[in-house]
């Protein structure tokens, strides 16, 4: 008792470092995702393009609140100085050595696209829709990135950044930094492979929600379950889509650094196709002789059916909610500011822990159809699945404890944190000054990718 009296006034005089986006920005995406929805479905648009504009309905205010009301164009970490822009004339060979560097990258994602036939032939996502997206946006990005380079250059504090390391060792100028190359190739990396996919999901979930009749959903509560938590992945959607899309600068949304460990990108891959090895048939599939909780829970009482569908859909709220969280940041494998409110006061891995939770109520993989052998089989699957996603997390925290606000946001975590502090108990573990140190295990480091750091 007196150790938790202890950490409740400590919790009072030690404030919760400050996050990266404020509340607000979140809550302006989802009203105008919001809004769109009912126009939609007021409307009957379940289109592709309609699921479209509702990525630009939830961005722009997302974009108009950061800019006018948080001001982030302001602040340090965007590089920019925007009181004293340089003439044209200072730039411009640096600006066209840039410009040479991020055609080259986009010709790269391009001929990855093309050449990689999963890409064109999958049942899991519509990913020709993803590349016809890219197709269309193709010629609009070579335009638009001259002008915005040339302006962007006049204010940036140092424009030598990772595409111009790269335009001038291919146009064999002198001063390239090769860490700053590999980290470019990295975000960009990031960048084509999530946005290629989440363009290809976006269609699905805002179609199937759109055409829902709410009456019909009202009366039933397992319908009314499902159709909750399908909102809510429409909300995940729309947000990662546009956190991947706006890795602007002047939006103070920039991708600092990409995870340069092998191990992290292994971890997240394996979660999403064409490499995900959950998927039925997969090295990770926990579905032989599975059946949904509806399925195991038919014929019971209403109250039951309805406790267990509010319970998933909670899950789902705090899954979409870590994505609503991060407003115009969100991105896997990046350090793009670190995030300290939402759910991210309560836990530092608050997605994955509420997504496996998820998983493991709403497929029951320890009951089987087939025996209880394939329901043993499935549980042991599904908790090595689990372990997957901790792995994923412990190498995202080692990437991002390069990050001084990181650092001490994991050390307030450590100590005041709901969920660290429930295990700790569980465990009987108490929380240490500096929280959890550093993982000590090895780890693969990306050829070029600088040494860990702090």
């Amino acid at each position: 008792m007196y150790h938790d009296r202890a950490l409740a006034a400590r919790a009072k005089a030690e404030p919760r470092p400050r996050s990266a986006v404020s509340h607000g920005v979140g809550l302006a995406g989802l009203a105008g995702l919001t809004a769109w929805m009912a126009v939609a479905h007021r409307f009957g648009m379940d289109g592709p393009y309609a699921a479209l504009v509702n990525v630009l309905a939830c961005a722009l205010p997302m974009v108009l609140w950061s800019l006018l009301v948080d001001k982030v164009h302001r602040n340090p970490s965007t590089g920019i100085d925007w009181a004293m822009p340089r003439p044209w004339r200072e730039t411009i060979d640096l600006s066209v050595t840039k410009l040479v560097g991020l055609w080259l990258t986009w010709g790269a994602l391009a001929a990855v696209y093309a050449a990689g036939r999963f890409w064109w032939n999958t049942d899991y996502a519509d990913f020709p829709f993803a590349l016809w997206c890219f197709g269309m946006a193709s010629p609009l990005l070579f335009l638009g990135s001259i002008p915005y380079v040339l302006w962007i250059d006049r204010r940036l504090i140092e424009p030598r950044d990772g595409a111009w390391s790269l335009g001038a060792w291919a146009m064999g100028q002198k001063g390239w930094n090769a860490e700053a190359i590999w980290n470019h190739l990295r975000s960009w990396a990031v960048k084509g492979f999530f946005l290629a996919f989440m363009l290809a999901v976006v269609p699905i979930g805002f179609a199937e929600l759109v055409s829902t009749d709410p009456r019909a959903v009202l009366g039933d509560p397992v319908r009314l379950a499902g159709t909750l938590v399908g909102f809510m992945f429409v909300v995940d959607v729309a947000f990662a889509t546009a956190g991947y899309i706006l890795t602007f600068r002047p939006l103070d949304a920039h991708i600092r650094t990409a995870n340069p460990y092998a191990a992290g990108w292994t971890a997240a891959l394996i979660c999403y196709p064409p490499f995900v090895l959950m998927r039925e048939g997969g090295a990770l599939d926990y579905h032989t002789g599975a059946a949904e909780w509806t399925w195991w829970m038919s014929g019971a009482p209403a109250w039951l059916l309805a406790g267990w569908g509010m319970m998933l859909a909670v899950l789902t709220a705090i899954y979409a909610w870590a994505t609503v969280a991060f407003g115009l940041r969100f991105s896997n494998l990046t350090n793009r500011g670190v995030i300290t409110h939402g759910p991210y006061a309560w836990s530092r891995h608050p997605a994955y822990l509420s997504k496996n939770l998820f998983w493991w109520l709403s497929s029951m993989p320890f009951l089987a159809t087939t025996g209880w052998v394939d329901g043993i089989r499935n549980a042991a699957v599904m908790g090595v699945v689990s372990g997957v996603y901790y792995w994923r997390a412990r190498t995202e925290e080692r990437h991002l404890r390069a990050d001084p606000v990181y650092r001490d946001y994991d050390a307030w975590m450590a100590r005041h944190g709901v969920v660290p502090r429930v295990f700790g108990r569980i465990f009987n573990r108490h929380p240490r000054e500096g929280g959890d140190p550093e993982p000590q295990a090895t780890a693969l480091v990306i050829p070029g990718s600088p040494p860990s750091r702090g």
